[in-house]
């Protein structure tokens, strides 16, 4: 899936989910969130589809696992994910470099590793 047409401000984006692996192309700074749904694919869990806070940092529930190196986090809630081991805000991540992510089997956040 491409999300914007000029080649030089796309990255590649692999996806891990349930055994699954999917690739994307997203555009530059696009929120990782917005790409995983604008392709089909949702971060969240099955009741987080419904009960989340619509990608403001508040809920948790779009947690997932950045594979390569983490983009810093930006956003208070995101950092204490990262600084405490639980999956990361896919809401608050925005796409500069390509990225590997996995997306946790979850009943509603992600356990901490």
């Amino acid at each position: 899936m491409t999300l914007v047409t000029d080649a030089d401000d796309q990255h590649p984006v692999t996806v891990h989910r349930s055994g699954d692996t999917t690739e994307l192309t997203v555009g530059h700074g696009t929120v990782l969130r917005d790409a995983l749904r604008a392709a089909g694919i949702t971060p969240h869990s099955r009741a987080g589809r419904r009960l989340n806070c619509g990608g403001r940092g508040l809920c948790a529930t779009c947690g997932v696992r950045v594979l390569d190196d983490d983009p810093d986090p930006e956003h208070w809630h995101d950092s204490l994910a990262d600084r405490f081991g639980y999956p990361r805000l896919s809401c608050q991540i925005r796409v500069t470099d390509a990225m590997r992510i996995q997306i946790p089997e979850k009943l509603v956040w992600g356990r901490r590793e």
